[in-house]
Parts: structure tokens; C-alpha cells; sequence
């Protein structure tokens, strides 16, 4: 299996970049029994939310070449078990998953970041979903913010976030057979 991993700051260009190297892949492969999918993790709970998963539900519907778009907030180790041999996927993005991570159960009183081993947990499996996909014909390319550039703040919660996020991006890259960082719109090849 292929993985790409692709990182940037917020409105650097990752998305657009990751839908054109995904799409180049799809192309790329003969054969007919392969999809491109868009794994998408964002949930609309503000405005500006809702706009920014339009814009990017737009931009794939103006694109020549059908996305098939499965929403997965949450549960995106359960969707790479459902993949095929040939998929080309794109997972949009692991920032916004970890956060739905970190605070799913916040509605009924104890989200997972307060209950022990939950959040390693969520991890474990994930990466477990990840790694067996390297046996298997799929194409995945992963995107993620880059949080890192900031001075540390004061805030554990937050800081947790960073070092959790930090770790899971350095695992990615290990994984990753080529490695992007988008700044400005100007994309820097790592690995």
C-alpha cells in the first residue's frame, strides 16, 4: 500500500494538492474495479465549518472524476476495513478526527479524553486499521494541520493535543512512502 502523507497549515492548499495526487493515482492504475473515495472526518457545528465542507464537497463535484465520499467522524477504522484492492483514498483530515477523538461522549458527560485509555485506545486501533492495509492494494494519502510552529501553550488539554498529534504524524511519515508539506501553496517534499 501506498501512503501519503500531506501536512500544511490551515488554507495552505493540502486539500487541493491531496485531491490531485489522488487523482493522478486513480489514473494512474488499469484496471476498473477501483474507486476514489474521500474520507471525510469534519462535522458541521459552526458556520464556518459548514462553508469549508461545502467548499470542499464542491470542489470534488466540479472535478471530471466521481468521488465516492464517506463521512467518518469517528469510526474511520471500521471504513479501511470496508476498502478494496485498488482504492485510492483520501482521508481529509486526521487534525479534525483526533478532535473528535479526544471529545467524543462530551455530550453524555464524559468524553473520551477523561476516561482512561480511551484515547490510546481510539489510536491503537486506527493504526492497527492502517497497518493492515500495507498488505493490500489500496492507495491511501492522509491529511493533516501542521500545529507545531506555535510556542507551546499554557493549556494542557491543548498541549496534550499537540504532543498526541505530533507523535501520530511522526508514525504516519515512518509509514509513508512520500511526505508533503504545503506552505503558501508551495509544496515541499520531505520523504
Amino acid at each position: 500500500m501506498p501512503l501519503i502523507f500531506i501536512t500544511g497549515g490551515v488554507r495552505s492548499g493540502k486539500s487541493h494538492f491531496a485531491e490531485q495526487t489522488a487523482i493522478q493515482h486513480y489514473q494512474a492504475q488499469p484496471g476498473t474495479k477501483k474507486r476514489l473515495m474521500y474520507l471525510a472526518s469534519g462535522i458541521a457545528l459552526d458556520d464556518e465549518m459548514e462553508k469549508r465542507i461545502d467548499r470542499h464537497q464542491a470542489d470534488r463535484q466540479a472535478q471530471p472524476i466521481q468521488w465516492l465520499t464517506v463521512d467518518a467522524p469517528y469510526a474511520i477504522a471500521s471504513v479501511f476495513e470496508t476498502l478494496e484492492d485498488g482504492d485510492v483514498v483520501l482521508w481529509d483530515c486526521v487534525t479534525t478526527w483526533l478532535t473528535n477523538a479526544f471529545y467524543e461522549g462530551y455530550d453524555s458527560g464524559t468524553p473520551c479524553l477523561a476516561q482512561p485509555g480511551c484515547l490510546e485506545s481510539k489510536l491503537r486501533v486506527v493504526k492497527q486499521a492502517i497497518q493492515s492495509l500495507q498488505k493490500r492494494n489500496v492507495t491511501l494519502l492522509v491529511v493533516s494541520n501542521e500545529l507545531f510552529d506555535e510556542p507551546p501553550y499554557q493549556n494542557e488539554e491543548v498541549e496534550l493535543y499537540r504532543r498526541t498529534l505530533g507523535q501520530f504524524h511522526q508514525w504516519f511519515v515512518s509509514l509513508a512512502q512520500e511526505a508533503y508539506e504545503m506552505d503558501y501553496g508551495i509544496v515541499k517534499r520531505w520523504k
